[in-house]
């Protein structure tokens, strides 16, 4: 079997908002991003973008699901995923967190 890289990112706009997404080459899908190849996608208005969490993965799958759950995530989430404050999230996983 043959193994591919996967990863899932989330960059940081210059509207202080996150994209998450995902991809099989970090480098080039960053650039594209910054470059605004697509003018209708959500980044294109919103750069300079930052590369701001990454994960690797060898199963797309694992990485397709990876990047569905974290999409869905409030703001806080995000952001404790990103410092690596992996302690933090179950709570922030709770409805109706105040912090």
């Amino acid at each position: 079997m043959h193994e591919f890289d996967y990863y899932v990112y989330i960059v940081k706009c210059s509207d202080n908002s996150y994209y998450t997404g995902i991809t099989n080459d970090i480098t080039r899908r960053v650039y594209e991003h910054n470059e605004g190849k697509d003018p209708t996608s959500y980044t294109y208005s919103r750069r300079p973008l930052e590369l701001v969490y990454i994960s690797h993965f060898t199963d797309v799958n694992e990485a397709i699901s990876w990047k569905k759950h974290v999409k869905k995530w409030r703001r806080k989430k995000k952001e404790a995923l990103i410092s690596g404050q992996y302690e933090l999230l179950p709570d922030l996983a709770k409805k109706g967190f105040k912090k």
